[in-house]
């Protein structure tokens, strides 16, 4: 069960805190010291922007993979490091994506200089609505490492997840798996909170690597046994053939999913049920089409079923994670404070290959 961390930072004691927790990231990772100097340093300087421009904010931690999709194997852990803010946003983001700019008693990095030591960056700001700025560092500096071009994938998928109430593991837990032509992303809400939750959401997702090609309605199945000696969870499956630009998914329990075609939002339901324990006898398997410039959303009940898109949801090839991140931030408020874990995983098309 791998640990996430979810750090509000509203003063300078708590940017210590991220740093540490990003070091502890690190380590679950297997940085060496010089990465594990880096992504600390990406931290430190993206919760420092959070103080000195928006008055505060959340760092959300992760180890995950690379969104782009090569085939097979589970590849490279990486932290995912992601600042979330509600503040006034950034008026001119060429200018604050220079390498070396940065402001009066920061660290003298700035976003673009965490850009360039990253292996992947992302920003999205909107002036009067926030920011969300993303940064994943791996074992070796540089981009994350795509397939050749023969083998570019047109996907990717990537997501957050974040704690209720600051816990060290979250009972969400999304994934993805990719097997030729077929990319499948899953995503589990393990019933309740705490380490009990997490280790369900997280044997479904052991399954799932086990089992790359499986349709989900037969993923669905194969899941009551690993999740029978758990406490069961919700889970959702989608599973895009690129080949035959179709998409086909199937859940159980409360997993919101949502297909975007254009401008227009189209629901995915789910069957009532909880895996492992009460799964339904019929699972259905619903088959949409899917276009070149769709994106997929799953999330678990900590998002607001009545979620509403936000300029990050049509912003062409912006990272899924912001796009995730973004969707949670949206969502939220003092007034509405979130009660259960939060996971959010986005199948968004790949950025165009700047080699071709």
């Amino acid at each position: 069960m791998p640990r996430v961390w979810e750090i509000p930072v509203h003063d300078s004691t708590r940017v210590r805190d991220v740093r540490v927790a990003t070091e502890a990231a690190a380590a679950q990772a297997g940085l060496d010291d010089d990465r594990t100097a880096s992504a600390a340093l990406v931290a430190t300087e993206l919760a420092t922007n959070l103080l000195k421009h928006a008055d505060g904010g959340q760092v959300l931690l992760d180890t995950v993979r690379s969104p782009l999709a090569a085939d097979s194997g589970a590849g490279p852990a990486l932290v995912q490091i992601v600042a979330v803010d509600h503040g006034p946003g950034i008026r001119d983001v060429p200018a604050a994506l220079r390498d070396g700019f940065s402001t009066t008693s920061s660290l003298g990095a700035g976003l673009g200089t965490c850009r360039r030591i990253a292996d992947d960056f992302d920003l999205h700001s909107i002036p009067g609505r926030g920011t969300v700025a993303m940064a994943r560092v791996g074992a070796r500096k540089g981009r994350s490492p795509a397939p050749d071009h023969g083998d570019r994938f047109p996907v990717r998928a990537g997501g957050v997840n974040i704690p209720f109430a600051h816990a060290e593991h979250s009972g969400d837990a999304w994934a993805w798996i990719r097997s030729g032509d077929l990319l499948t992303l899953m995503l589990a809400d393990g019933l309740g909170h705490g380490p009990e939750a997490a280790r369900a959401s997280s044997a479904a997702v052991d399954e799932l690597h086990r089992s790359p090609r499986l349709p989900p309605a037969e993923l669905l199945r194969r899941l009551d046994g690993p999740l029978r000696d758990t406490r069961g969870a919700a889970v959702a499956v989608a599973q895009l053939d690129v080949r035959a630009g179709r998409l086909s998914f199937a859940g159980v329990g409360n997993i919101g999913a949502r297909l975007r075609t254009g401008d227009s939002w189209k629901p995915l339901l789910s069957r009532p049920g909880i895996v492992g324990a009460h799964r339904p006898a019929s699972l259905p398997q619903h088959q949409v089409g899917w276009e070149g410039d769709c994106l997929l959303v799953l999330h678990s009940d900590g998002l607001p079923s009545r979620w509403s898109p936000g300029p990050a949801a049509y912003t062409p090839f912006l990272d899924p994670a912001v796009i995730a991140a973004a969707l949670v931030r949206d969502a939220s408020s003092p007034a509405r404070p979130v009660r259960d874990d939060t996971a959010v995983a986005v199948l968004s098309p790949s950025p165009p290959d700047p080699a071709i």
